[in-house]
Order: C-alpha cells, then structure tokens, then sequence
C-alpha cells in the first residue's frame, strides 16, 4: 500500500526525513502480521528541529487572517473525501479496524475539520469596565503558540484531527507524536492531507519515535505551551506530572470503565442493541466502551438471554470483509492481557456465558456475569471484547455501582421515562452520559471529555477555545492616570 511506503518517514518543516536513532519501529497488520512499514526513530535532536520550526512558522501563521486559516482545513476536507476508499484500507491495515469502523472514524473526522473550518473564525475579544475614568480594558483571544499533541492507537485519525485541526485553526503550530502502533493513520497521513491541502511548511511536524529513545524530550521541551494527551491514565498521570513541573497548561483525555445502566422499565430489546454495539465496536477498543452492564434484577434473566444470543450472532475474522462486526485486538501484547483478564475472572468466581476463543490477535467475545463484588476487573478499563453483566436492585444500587470506579468517562442509561433517566444519569460521577442511547458518541460541539482518573479538561467547541488560546488583558488609559507618589 503506497501510504505505507511513502509516509514511514519523520515530517519536520515540510520535510520528509529518517530519523537519527539507531532502531526502528515496526509497523505491523495486526490481522495477518504482514509489515506494513519500518521508520527509524526521531532522537530529541529531531524533536528539537521540530518544535524550533513550529515556532519559526507559528508567528507568521498566527498572525494570517482566519479566514485565509480556514480554507487549509475546507481544501482537507474534500482530500479526505476523494481519498476516501485510500484511507479506509489503510485503517483496516494498520489498526486491524472494521470496514464499518473505518466509515465511522471517516465520517468523524469529516465533522470536525467542519468544525475546524467555524472555529478559526471564534475567538472574540471583549472591552470590560474599568473603575477609572478614561480607561480602557480590553481581552485579547491569542493563541498558545505551540501544541504538543500525543495521540492513541484506537481511533488515530480521528483522535489526532480531533486535536491538530483546532489547534491550527486558531492560529497554532504543532508537534504531533503518533502512537507507534499507528504512526501512519494517527501521524503522517494527517501530515500528508493536511500538507496536499496547502498548510504552509512547518506548522505541521510528525516524530515518530518512543519514551525509550527520547525519555520526556517531547514535554519537558520549552517551546510547547499546551500539551494534548489521549491514552492510558498511566502514562496521563506521568505527563500531567512533568507538564506541572514546567508550567505547561495539559488537556487529558484518558481511559473508561464506562456503565451501561439498564432499568426495569427499558426497552430491552433496544437496550441490548445497544449495549452490543458500546462494548464490542472495534473489538471494544474504546475508552468509552461500555465495560460494566448493569441490570436491574427484575429484567436480569430477559435481558441477558437476549443481550449472549445477539453476542453470539457477532463475527470474528478478517478487518477487510464487510461482514465481520469483530477484528484483531492491536497487538499480542493486549490480546494476552484480554485473555488473562477473562481468565482470572473465572478462576475468581465469575461464570462465562459465553468464554471467547483466542487465535492469534483474535479475540472472540467474552460475556461474564456473577462477578465477586470485589473483583478487580470491574474496576480496570478492559480494551478487549469483554462484557460484565452486573444486576442490581433499585437506583440508588445502580448509581453506587456506576460510581465504583476510579475512572468517570461516558455512560448510558436505558429507560421507558427519559427524565426518570437524566434524573439518575445526573447522579453518576462521569463526564459525559446518555439516556437510551450507546455509550460510544462523540460530536464537534459538545464538551468532550471525563472525570477523576478518565481526564483533566474538555474538548471540542467552546472548550477547544480554552485548550488552545489564551486571554491577555491591555488596559488602555486616555489622558492621564493620578499615581499616590
């Protein structure tokens, strides 16, 4: 595939470069093994190139009329679309997505950039009052200058628009380090749209490389003002650390062990349509997957009779034909984690209503229920095909149970009365929840992110003005200030 080899390389000022570290990654297809590309790592020399050319170009884009900004991101747009069928294959490829998955991340990545297209045009300054005669307060929106943005494996071409795109449309350059599981789709393929679209040199840079060769060059470096994290609170934790030891502002948008809540007065049916597609899309490598299905006893048995039958209808097998709902997890690295998880789970007393198969990165779903109130996999995020049934009795059990956790991302509760639904949803410790509805939604206009260990901030919308720029007061005094000496 031509992406795979005309993009495995670093992109620094407009430039497509090798690294100059002594390894390399390999990026494989997580379905068949097949190697995709090798890219020979950036060092924090290359790191340094990059940041120092965003800062070189950020003044002069910074400064470029917004409406002249915003064509970058139209011109984007129909790249996307007329590469479309492109772009879809090297998803399947690389991240082992879904056809159906691929549709859905292109179709996302299409609704932001529109954003993009409104948000270059945003921010407003504001006149304030002053309490002296003949003084003028005045706030301007500036940018940051420039962003670091790191993004995950799971939904790379989404996730990485989600944040560069805004970031540039407000007037920002950026340094973008993909994850090393997708440094195509989630790095410099967004670097080649967005480069073919008419983004000037140096805006954009892509280093592809790992904490073991440049350990926190990528954060602790002076240039960046803002970082952007998408990934596991582990790491989220360590990058809120050293972005507070350098006085850098940090947006986080971490893991999930997000609830579906199913009341007794649910359509089940409809609810276990739901609960299907929020914990097995893409082989339920998602942050806002739903991990925990909790059903009220009185419609317990139904609905899981209906929720393993439907499971049981799913297909595991080859990404690329249109008929598979589940493909390969990332790597064998997590497909190992998935399978231990479920095992450990039975061997602590959980029942396997369904124990799913493993054959090599494929992961067959799993459906666990009768789960110790102390078993550690319902506190943990599981980004695997795996499924808890947890009953309960009542709301105020419901909402306890949502709200053991430590994470606080999406959710969903399943009702025949939708204010009966806001009213408990409003009690659950989360970012963001929705009645009769999956767990997994995101959208270019409302506040996008979690609570406790699930993240720090917000974006999309308003929130992405907060994320990317910054107000400064100038205060105007016409005629003359009386000073006390």
């Amino acid at each position: 595939m031509s992406f795979f080899t005309e993009l495995a390389h670093q992109y620094i000022d407009g430039e497509w470069k090798p690294g100059s570290g002594s390894w390399d990654i390999i990026d494989f297809n997580p379905y068949n093994g097949e190697k995709l590309a090798s890219i020979t790592v950036a060092t924090a020399v290359e790191v340094d190139q990059a940041y120092r050319a965003a800062e070189r170009a950020q003044r002069s884009w910074g400064a470029t009329n917004p409406y002249t900004r915003r064509r970058v991101f139209e011109r984007a747009l129909r790249i996307i679309e007329e590469r479309e069928e492109e772009i879809t294959e090297a998803i399947v490829a690389e991240l082992g997505g879904t056809r159906l998955k691929a549709a859905y991340e292109l179709h996302l990545a299409g609704e932001f950039l529109r954003e993009a297209v409104q948000l270059a045009l945003r921010p407003e300054g504001r006149i304030l009052p002053a309490p002296e005669e003949g003084r003028e307060n005045r706030v301007y929106r500036e940018p940051v200058g420039v962003v670091a943005v790191i993004s995950p494996f799971n939904f790379p071409f989404l996730l990485t628009l989600k944040s560069v795109a805004p970031a540039l449309a407000l007037g920002n350059a950026v340094v973008l380090k993909p994850h090393q599981n997708a440094p195509v789709c989630g790095g410099t393929l967004v670097a080649k749209v967005l480069a073919d679209a008419g983004l000037p040199d140096g805006l954009l840079n892509v280093v592809v490389t790992d904490i073991a060769e440049i350990g926190d060059a990528l954060i602790e470096h002076p240039v960046p003002r803002v970082v952007s994290f998408t990934g596991s609170d582990r790491t989220g934790r360590h990058v809120a650390q050293v972005c507070a030891a350098n006085f850098k502002r940090y947006i986080l948008e971490l893991g999930g062990n997000s609830a579906l809540i199913v009341l007794d007065d649910a359509d089940l049916d409809y609810a276990v349509d739901a609960a299907v597609f929020s914990r097995y899309v893409h082989q339920g490598q998602v942050c806002m997957a739903a991990n925990r299905i909790l059903v009220d006893r009185a419609v317990e048995r139904e609905f899981t009779e209906k929720f393993v039958a439907k499971v049981r209808t799913l297909r595991v097998g080859d990404p690329a034909d249109p008929e598979t709902h589940i493909g390969p997890l990332i790597n064998s690295s997590q497909a190992d984690t998935v399978s231990s998880l479920v095992q450990q789970a039975i061997d602590s007393g959980a029942t396997a209503l369904l124990h799913g198969a493993v054959n090599g990165n494929l992961v067959a779903p799993s459906v666990l229920t009768d789960l110790p109130a102390d078993s550690p996999v319902l506190q943990q995020e599981i980004l695997g095909p795996v499924a808890l049934i947890v009953p309960f009795d009542g709301e105020d059990e419901a909402v306890a149970l949502a709200n053991d956790t430590p994470y606080g991302l999406s959710g969903a509760v399943h009702t025949g009365d939708v204010e009966r639904g806001v009213r408990l949803a409003r009690r659950v410790h989360t970012g963001m929840i929705h009645i009769n509805d999956s767990t997994v939604h995101d959208e270019p206009v409302v506040p996008f992110g979690g609570e406790k260990h699930s993240g720090v901030g917000r974006l999309n919308g308003e929130s992405m003005l907060d994320a990317f720029t910054t107000q400064k007061w100038i205060s105007v005094q016409h005629g003359r200030s009386r000073f006390p000496f």
